[in-house]
Parts: C-alpha cells; structure tokens; sequence
C-alpha cells in the first residue's frame, strides 16, 4: 500500500508534463487533467481506508535513503482525508473551469496554460500535505505557490497584475521566514525530519524554542492569513478569475493552517504558546467579520468571511485537546466544500446579473431560481445554522473550549458566536438584495440616500459586466459540491468519529522509529 503515496505528487507532475505535451489539443488536456485527479481522488480514498484500518501510518522514503536523511513522504489519516477533500474540490472547479470556457474562449482560462498550472498547483498542495520533513514542506509551498502566481494574473488586466503583485511579495516573505525558520531548526537540532525535531526540540532551552516557534508561526500565519497578517488576501482573490478564486479561498489557506497544527501538535508541544494563539484566533475571527459586513461585493464579503472563520481553526487548536483538534479538522474538511462551493455560485451569479455587488444585482430569485438554491445552501451552512455541518463543528469547538472553561476560552466562545451571526448576517443581507428584491428597488437603494448608501463607497460596488450564457457543466459542477456540502452533514456522525481519531493521533505524534519502520517494509 505505500507503494500508492509517491503516485499522490507525481501523478499530477506527469499529468502536467503530458498536458503541456499537448498544448495545441484542448480536448486531451482536458482529458489527462480531469483523469488526474480522478486518479488522485481515488488513491487518497484507498489510502484513508487503509490507514484508518491498520490504525498507522504510511511512510515511504523516497529513492531509498535511510530515515531520516532522504525525503519521507508521510501519510496518516489527517494529510489522507485532506488529499481526498483536495482533490474532488479540484476536480469540481475544473469542471466550472471547462464549463466556462466552452462559452467563453480561452480569455479568462487559456486551456494551454491553465490544465498544467492547475496540475503543478495539485501537486504543491498534495506535497504540502504529505510532507514528512520541513524541507520537503517547504517545497511543497513553493510549487503551489509558484502555480499560483501564474493563475491570480491569468487575463493579464490591470487589477489582476497589481494584485497579484502585492501577493507574490507577501508570499515572498512568508517563504524567507520559513526558509529561515527551516535554516536555524536544522542549525539547533541538526536534522529537518519532523519527527527527528519532536524528539530533539525539547531539549533546547525555552527560549531558543520560542524564537523557533514564533518563526514557524509567523511565516504559516502568513499563509493561512490570520490576523493581522491577513490583509492581503481580501485584494488579492477578488480580482482572478472565478474558478481560481474557488479553489484559492477553498485550499491554499488550509494549506497554511495545516502547517500550523503539525507544528503546534508534533515539533512545539512543549513550548506551548496557546494563550498567544486565542488572542490571534479573536481577532482574526471578529476583524475578518466586520470587514465583510462593510463590504458590498459578493467576492469581498466572501473573502472577509474567508479570513474569519480561519479564526475557527486557530481557535480549535489554541484549545489544544483532543476533542478540539478532533473538531477543528472537521471545520477545515467543512470549509474547503462550503467556501469553495459559494464562491462558484458567486462565479454563477456574476454571469447571469453582470455584476456580483449587492447593490446593483436583484430579483434573480425569478430569473434564476436553481441559483438561488445553488447560494442559499452554502451560506446557510456557512453562517452556522443547525443542521448543517457548519453549526456542527462549531459546537464541537465551543464544547470542547467549555469542557477547559479558564475565561479567556469563554470570551472565545463568545467572539464565535458573534461572528457566526455576522457571517450569516452578511450572507443574508446579500441573499435578500440579489434575490428576492425586485428589479425596480435597485435605483433606491444605490442612491445616497438609500438604506445601504453607507456600502455605495465600498469596493467594486458600481462594478457592472455583460451578463453571459451559463453552460450547463457549470451549474452541475456547483450542483455537485452543494452536494458534498450536504453529504458533510448526512454523514457526520462517521466523518466526526474519523477527525476525533485524528485528533488523537495529532497529540499522539508517531516517532522516527516507526517512521523507520514503516518507510522500511
């Protein structure tokens, strides 16, 4: 069965190798791309059951190098589940991705660029997650953001190149910091395999621990953007194109905050900076909710929404039990579907109105109803409301932080709350506007003196566009993740008792002697 883990990155590399291949054939790139991660989805399943089964890990050492000098791919059943979840959200989105240039062209999405980027980005974040050393970790950073690069500015306008100027230089610096963080780890304890670093870490001093620590820290903060380095992102992933800020808003923070809990879980568990992490996850969650109730365009409230319920996450592992990070990677399975899925029907409504701010779109309710439900369910979802998957694991966080119950966890408990009944306050406010207002209450409300007037400066609020044909891939594509939404929550009883194992082995971390072991069959 190990035998399947290297396939989990190369098999998107060659299927990148083949694509470019064929540039000059739309369709076989297609083809190989789709059947990729088809593939990918499927090994990670095998693998996730496998591991579940025999209750450890796989390990593989690639080219034959003794553990724990060569690479060591690692695949427990917390980097098995996120490849799977990875991957049918890639899928999806590059079917909307067909869809929309099939009605298109190639402006938006040039087939002959986009299939091979989207593939290295695959690849990246599949690295990222099967990392078994710091290095490797890092590289897997660098190819995915790379890949990103070349997506956030597919289209070459003027907004996409300024922003996407702005987030290479972030990303830039959050990959000196790690580059740096991974050049002293190796300088103190002489190794980058991260089981080898849990078992020498703790016996540096504290404080070379928490210089360390911080470093880590601050450099995955970036990534995961949380506050306050987090003001990149509302700019950023508004302006590509919408299946790019799809899967952007679904993965490439989740990435980030997968760093941060093997780091918190494996390398720092004795250098706890846990009260540091509850401020963090405050503010993160109520700073990154104001800024999208001050927003009037639908990817800007998403983007903001993005940003605060990464506070969520941070806020699981801060609690640092098992049944917080048990709860906490069930939040993160959960957002990936439920933000990469709003952010598609967004892509759906900017086609069928010509604009996505809520004070130009209206009445869609009767022009597009099956859209209205496309929105609807996610957001629900999203703000929190029973029974969904997103009420479910955040009671599993406030319960978890009750069961410690110091106050800091209750003042916690409560910025969630909050900021739960502001993102559904904001996606609402969005539903009402878009949907079920009529066409002729839109004049009213854009006038200065409207009851929304305050939103009229806010960013892209006059934005308008020609209205386009919406393929039916599209809608089938979004159909399908409103699905797995809903299957998230139908099946939460099995897919809650998996992350709670997975929150115990976190806090269980294996050592390099099984590494060595299991690497060694």
């Amino acid at each position: 069965m190990s035998a399947l883990v290297p396939l989990i990155v190369m098999l998107p590399l060659l299927g990148a190798a083949v694509a470019l291949i064929f540039g000059r054939n739309p369709r076989l790139q297609i083809i190989v791309t789709t059947g990729t991660l088809a593939a990918v989805s499927i090994i990670a399943a095998v693998l996730l059951a496998a591991v579940h089964a025999a209750d450890q890990p796989f390990a593989v050492s690639v080219g034959g190098w003794p553990v724990p000098f060569g690479i060591i791919l690692y695949v427990d059943r917390f980097a098995a589940l996120l490849v799977m979840v990875s991957s049918i959200v890639l899928l999806a989105v590059l079917l909307f991705s067909i869809g929309q240039g099939s009605a298109d062209g190639d402006g938006e999405t040039p087939i002959s660029i986009f299939n091979p980027t989207y593939l290295i980005l695959a690849a990246g974040i599949f690295d990222a997650f099967i990392a078994g050393d710091l290095f490797n970790l890092y590289v897997g950073f660098e190819i995915l953001l790379v890949a990103s690069y070349v997506l956030i500015t597919l289209g070459s306008t003027e907004s996409r190149i300024r922003t996407g100027a702005v987030y290479i230089v972030v990303s830039l610096v959050s990959s000196i910091l790690f580059l740096a963080a991974i050049a002293m780890i190796y300088g103190a304890v002489g190794t980058v395999n991260m089981a080898q670093i849990a078992e020498r870490v703790a016996q540096l001093p504290q404080e070379t621990q928490l210089v360390l620590h911080l470093l880590l820290l601050v450099a995955f903060g970036i990534k995961a953007a949380v506050f306050p380095v987090s003001f990149w992102l509302p700019d950023s992933y508004p302006t590509a194109p919408a299946p790019v800020t799809a899967v952007f808003a679904g993965l490439l923070t989740k990435v980030g905050v997968y760093a941060l809990i093997r780091t918190e879980t494996q390398l720092f568990a004795s250098n706890s900076v846990d009260d540091l992490l509850m401020i963090v996850a405050l503010a993160t969650m109520i700073v990154g909710v104001l800024g999208a109730v001050a927003q009037a365009e639908l990817k800007r409230i998403l983007s903001f929404t993005l940003v605060s319920h990464v506070g969520y996450m941070i806020f699981g592992l801060a609690i640092a039990t098992e049944a917080a990070i048990g709860a906490t990677v069930y939040y993160i399975v959960h957002h990936i579907v439920v933000q990469t899925t709003l952010f598609l029907a967004v892509g759906l409504i900017e086609r069928q109105a010509g604009s996505t701010s809520i004070l130009r779109v209206s009445g869609l309710m009767k022009a597009a109803p099956l859209l209205a439900v496309l929105y609807f369910v996610p957001a629900i979802n999203l703000g929190g409301l029973p029974p969904f998957s997103g009420f479910i694991g955040k009671i599993g966080l406030f319960e978890a932080a009750a069961s410690v119950g110091t106050p800091l966890m209750i003042v916690l408990i409560f910025g969630g709350i909050l900021t739960s009944l502001l993102t559904l306050y904001a996606l609402m406010r969005a539903w009402n506007l878009a949907f079920w207002r009529e066409d002729e209450e839109g004049a009213e409300i854009a006038t200065s003196t409207g009851r929304l007037a305050h939103l009229g400066n806010a960013p892209a609020a006059d934005v308008q566009q020609e209205t386009r044909a919406i393929p039916a891939i599209m809608k089938i594509a979004t159909g399908g993740m409103v699905a797995v939404t809903l299957a998230l929550t139908v099946f939460a009883g099995p897919l809650y008792a998996l992350c709670d194992s997975i929150g115990t082995g976190l806090l269980q971390p294996v050592t390099l002697t099984q590494i060595d072991e299991e690497a060694g069959r």
